[in-house]
């Protein structure tokens, strides 16, 4: 494969984080001290991630031009047909880019593999020039990964790698016209939550873990709901969270699959702080509020993660 340039993406460290937050890095040390933690420790996370940042941008520059770009730009950066994507951090960096490379190859780096799980990160530095050789050389095993697209009538649209979150932007109930398949009701609750294969073992479980802890202790249910799926399954799950009934609200729409063309749609009834936001990415939403329809299915494409090393 011919790549013209290298686009290595990287997050901001807790260390500069901090000293962001307090302007120097003796305040910042200070306000750790003081509040009893290991401030030597965000020191170490810190010079291990640039000491694998290091290697990595000099292997890159030894077969390809570079350019570095850090998460909070990715929304707005344009990625060219001929770049190759490469992620330097943790395993929630991959799937916040994934959003925006489109199906260009990513190649995942655990730079600290210490302190990541490294579920996305294939790639260490001590493996990541052998993985860079045998991509260019199409020698590497890539995993395509399906993707859940929101699109509203306002014109607003994004994407998710691991899961959708529909509700209020704040502790309280959620009010919402919901459609699938024909059937249609109003509901409030606490939001609800669109997932992907690649999240189903995330967000997704735990809502199946609530929802069977409940049912085993209060009626003797045996068996936990498994709604793991394959990452590139053509297909999503949805689940509404702590469903209120009343009068104006019903909870016969409580969970179900997207497949295919299908489309779950979303009416607001929320007159402020309705949000959809994806994959924990609380500060990157688009509005959801009264007079706002948003249509939730598979995206047009898939994400590809270079997964052989």
């Amino acid at each position: 494969m011919d790549f013209e340039n290298s686009i290595i993406i990287v997050g901001k460290t807790r260390l500069e984080q901090l000293i962001e937050r307090f302007n120097t890095r003796a305040q910042a040390r200070f306000y750790i001290g003081h509040a009893g933690g290991d401030f030597a420790d965000y020191e170490e996370e810190h010079e291990t991630f640039h000491r694998s940042l290091e290697t990595i941008t000099r292997t890159v520059n030894r077969y390809t031009k570079h350019k570095q770009v850090e998460r909070k730009f990715l929304p707005n950066f344009l990625f060219s047909d001929n770049d190759l994507v490469i992620v330097v951090g943790q395993d929630g960096l991959v799937a916040n880019t994934a959003k925006y490379a489109g199906e260009r190859p990513i190649m995942a780096v655990n730079p600290d593999i210490r302190r990541n799980d490294g579920i996305l990160l294939p790639y260490t530095t001590d493996t990541f020039e052998k993985g860079l050789t045998s991509l260019f050389k199409d020698h590497t095993q890539q995993k395509r990964v399906t993707l859940a697209e929101a699109r509203t009538n306002d014109g607003q649209r994004l994407l998710a790698f691991n899961d959708l979150f529909i509700g209020p932007a704040s502790h309280t109930s959620a009010r919402y016209r919901v459609s699938h398949r024909g059937v249609a009701e109003n509901q409030s609750s606490s939001g609800l939550i669109v997932s992907t294969g690649a999240g189903s073992t995330g967000w997704l479980s735990s809502a199946c873990n609530m929802a069977y802890g409940i049912s085993h202790t209060f009626s003797n249910a045996t068996k936990p709901v498994n709604l793991t799926m394959n990452w590139n399954d053509d297909r999503l799950a949805f689940v509404v969270r702590e469903p209120f009934r009343s009068r104006h609200s019903a909870i016969n729409l409580t969970a179900g699959f997207i497949q295919d063309r299908e489309k779950l749609i979303i009416e607001s009834l929320m007159p402020s702080h309705g949000v959809i936001f994806s994959d924990g990415m609380e500060a990157d939403y688009i509005t959801f509020n009264s007079g706002t329809r948003v249509e939730i299915g598979l995206a047009a494409h898939k994400a590809t993660l270079v997964t052989n090393p």
